[in-house]
């Protein structure tokens, strides 16, 4: 009895009788866990596929792994464990139909059953004790969008440890997940519950929840507003200044709100007196406010923001975010708590839900700069004598020549049909490399490039927008300073430029999002790295654990507050100061000089803003632009998330090869085998080795006319490359002798196309394109070459001639 039968005949019956699928609200689902990594030419590993999750009331309760009859029942234990722990399911099945071996993920029991648990015992068994909540939230499906819907594994798990935070009294709530896990669709689910469960903090029931939705930039709150489409549109209410002031106060009508922070920070009272308008409401009028990008916003003690999210403390506050606890956003973990879930970008790439990527690293012979008097100093005072380093380009020296040879290398190594991003020093510098960019471009639309920064406004936010559209090529490539680094959903980048230092792991982290959200055809990124940047990499906060909490050993605390920081003036901690002039905190004092807020004075001298009067311009002399040089390297992400050079994957994967094949004769006759090669080429991409990497290893070798094989084999067995072109000059004849005169006009075709493509073209899945490109259609090609079996007794055959020992080899 197969595992097929095993569970059709034993498995499913069992489960039925226990009333799985049987009583209302109970389902018995396969469930594909994980996508399996991305591994380059439309191919993934290996998929994580649980045989069954038990589903009750929209809960994942356990999870079944079966094995077909003959084997021992407690087969599957260690998958079941996996997945049950991947699933967050308390409980776990290995059986193979007969035997029922249970498993408790939360106390660690283990041992035989005599059957299955019905929905209602596993519910009792899982949760020990009833919550009017829980019960309640559990009534309410997730909306899935008439079914096009379904949450990734981690984004149920990020749901319902939000709502058991909830369910538990937690007032500030904390989730971190890697950018482009899909933040605001779990935002958006969570708020579906709370709304149709009718939660609110007094706990009646009696209304809806009024829910604030809060970013710092307007394109994050539009994101967020659109995504929640699927409420009732008079629920939705976008809080926007310029409809404050034409109405004279703040909406109240509403279920959901969105704005940003600074919103909130401008208004006017009815004197004309500046007033943050987030005071028209009373503290406790939102129940619960999710803070998007919290790490940048007003978690942080000395935002300026803080100051909201102090006023409306009566509200459950969930920030989001994509960086786990680093020295730079401790602030942010000592506001929120530690996370109630966390799922990273080193996870995400692993199971297929990322985009994995490469980088480019790419030094140049003017990375830095000293003075020397056949430059011509066009503007500016120069420093004789200075080094000039990356932190101070574009920003207090400018030298053009320097930034053209850059975008120029940059600009040939893309595809200039794919999107990228280019990130730049300053707002001019963006808007610089974008003209540099256009001169050069091979596209003709005048927009191919543009700039999108703070200075930009509408036209900026209008281009961004056309960009996301995954349906629009132009603009192809947008140059940006800041504004981009972060919560911009633009699927379809596939370069990201580095043309200014990211000091921030943080900010670096979340420039890499840039890149990493899936897309049709879009099997990895790269990152084209001018600025030393990679060295993130190899830092050991890159997508590590969130730092162990390291607490006093007196008070318990992480930080400690044995000697907690006060304010000398109001000795509280936070600060509650309030501005001496205007009465708030933060102060909303209006610039004493233009009587705006923000400032917009500009510079008396050169009348910008930055000041731009100490800044340097230098015109290289003749001749030297031309001896500019650069070199570059590349590096893959490994399955643990670290850095790997070309020659480091050399040197892995010669460890690994011996247990794949024990010498050069069974590697050939490996290689003469489509379903052994084909065997041989996954077992390597699961362990990291995949085709965009072996791939490179071609270039490493110089063997990028050559196969596969000939890496293969000069790694294990020093054998020299040989091109294509040159295996098939060298076996051709040999092979032909074996065949008649029409297989072998065919096989000369085969050959040809395996020259031009590669390996790739010798899977037995391309041989109804290849007869189809010969011969017109399979009927032809079979009259031709005498039926289907004979055709590919010939395809299949021939290889291992290819592959087999010669003079040459």
């Amino acid at each position: 009895m197969n595992e097929a039968e095993t569970r059709a005949e034993l498995i499913d019956p069992a489960l039925n009788a226990a009333g799985w699928g049987v009583a209302e609200d109970s389902r018995v689902r396969r469930e594909v866990i994980t996508l399996g990594r991305l591994q380059g030419a439309g191919r993934r590993s290996k998929q994580d596929i649980a045989d069954y999750v038990l589903i009750y009331r929209s809960q994942k309760l356990a999870v079944i792994e079966a094995k077909r009859r003959d084997l021992p029942d407690t087969e599957g234990v260690d998958q079941a464990k996996r997945y049950a722990g991947m699933l967050q399911a308390r409980f776990t099945y290995s059986t193979n139909g007969v035997g029922i071996y249970q498993i408790d993920m939360s106390t660690g029991r283990e041992g035989y059953v005599d059957c299955y648990p019905s929905p209602d015992e596993l519910w009792a068994m899982t949760y020990a004790e009833e919550n009017e909540w829980r019960n309640k939230f559990a009534e309410v499906p997730f909306e899935d969008k008439s079914g096009q819907w379904q949450p990734r594994y981690y984004q149920h798990n990020a749901i319902n440890n939000a709502l058991e935070a909830i369910v538990a009294g937690k007032n500030r709530i904390l989730l971190t997940l890697a950018t482009g896990t899909g933040k605001t669709a779990i935002a958006f689910q969570i708020a579906w519950k709370l709304f149709h469960s009718r939660w609110t903090l007094n706990g009646d029931g009696n209304r809806r929840p009024r829910i604030l939705f809060l970013a710092d930039r307007n394109i994050l709150a539009n994101q967020a507003f659109n995504a929640f489409s699927a409420f009732p549109e008079d629920a939705l209410v976008r809080i926007d200044p310029a409809i404050i002031r034409k109405k004279g106060m703040v909406p109240k009508n509403g279920s959901i709100f969105f704005t940003i922070f600074q919103t909130f920070m401008t208004g006017r009272d009815a004197q004309g007196t500046p007033a943050p308008s987030f005071g028209d409401y009373p503290p406790d009028f939102f129940d619960f406010i999710i803070i998007d990008e919290c790490h940048r916003g007003g978690a942080n003690d000395e935002s300026n923001w803080r100051g909201i999210m102090e006023y409306f403390s009566p509200a459950v506050q969930l920030g989001l975010t994509a960086t786990p606890k680093r020295q730079g956003n401790a602030d942010t973990y000592r506001y929120f708590n530690d996370p109630v879930y966390i799922y990273s970008l080193k996870e995400g790439i692993n199971d297929g839900f990322l985009t994995p990527f490469k980088v480019q690293q790419i030094a140049t012979t003017l990375d830095d700069y000293i003075y020397t008097p056949d430059d011509k100093v066009v503007e500016g005072e120069v420093e004789e004598g200075k080094l000039y380093g990356e932190d101070d380009f574009n920003k207090i020296i400018v030298i053009k020549e320097r930034e053209a040879y850059r975008v120029k290398l940059f600009m040939n190594m893309i595809d200039q049909k794919q999107k990228g991003l280019v990130f730049c020093a300053t707002q001019d510098h963006a808007a610089a490399v974008r003209d540099l960019v256009n001169q050069i471009k091979s596209i003709t639309d005048p927009n191919y490039c543009v700039r999108v920064t703070a200075r930009d406004g509408e036209e900026g936010e209008r281009w961004l927008r056309t960009f996301q559209d995954n349906e629009k090529t132009i603009p192809t490539l947008l140059t940006t300073s800041q504004k981009l680094s972060t919560g911009v959903d633009a699927r379809n980048v596939r370069h990201i430029v580095l043309m200014r230092p990211v000091n921030s792991m943080i900010e670096f982290k979340q420039i890499v999002g840039r890149g990493t959200r899936l897309f049709d055809g879009k099997d990895y990124f790269t990152i084209y790295d001018f600025v030393g940047a990679y060295k993130h990499f190899s830092d050991p906060e890159w997508d590590g654990e969130p730092e162990n909490p390291d607490p006093c050993k007196t008070c318990g605390n992480d930080p400690c507050t044995c000697e907690a920081p006060v304010c000398a003036r109001c000795g509280k901690w936070p600060c509650v100061c309030v501005c001496a002039k205007c009465g708030m905190k933060p102060c909303i004092c209006p610039c004493e000089k233009c009587g705006e807020k923000p400032c917009v004075c500009v510079c008396d001298t050169c009348g910008k803003k930055p000041c731009v009067c100490n800044k340097v311009m230098i015109k290289l002399a003749d001749g030297k632009e031309r001896k500019i040089q650069h070199m570059m390297a590349t590096t893959f992400w490994n399955l643990d998330g670290r850095p790997m050079s070309a020659a480091q994957f050399v040197e892995q994967l010669y460890g690994e090869l011996p247990a794949l094949f024990k010498d050069e004769d069974e590697l050939r006759a490996i290689w003469g085998q489509p379903d052994t090669r084909k065997a041989l080429l996954e077992g390597l991409a699961e362990k990291g080795f995949g085709s965009l990497q072996l791939a490179e290893t071609k270039k490493m070798i110089d063997a990028e006319e050559s196969d596969v094989f000939d890496v293969l084999a000069y790694i294990a067995f020093t054998l020299q490359p040989m091109s294509r072109k040159e295996r098939v000059a060298a076996h051709k004849s040999r092979i032909l002798t074996h065949y008649r005169d029409r297989q072998q006009a065919f096989l000369e075709f085969v050959l040809g196309e395996y020259v031009k493509e590669g390996v790739g073209e010798l899977d037995v899945a391309k041989l109804p394109g290849l007869l189809e490109l010969k011969y017109g259609n399979a009927y032809d090609a079979a009259e031709e070459l005498g039926g289907a079996a004979l055709i590919r007794e010939t395809f299949v055959g021939f290889q291992r001639h290819l592959y087999a020992r010669g003079e040459q080899d």
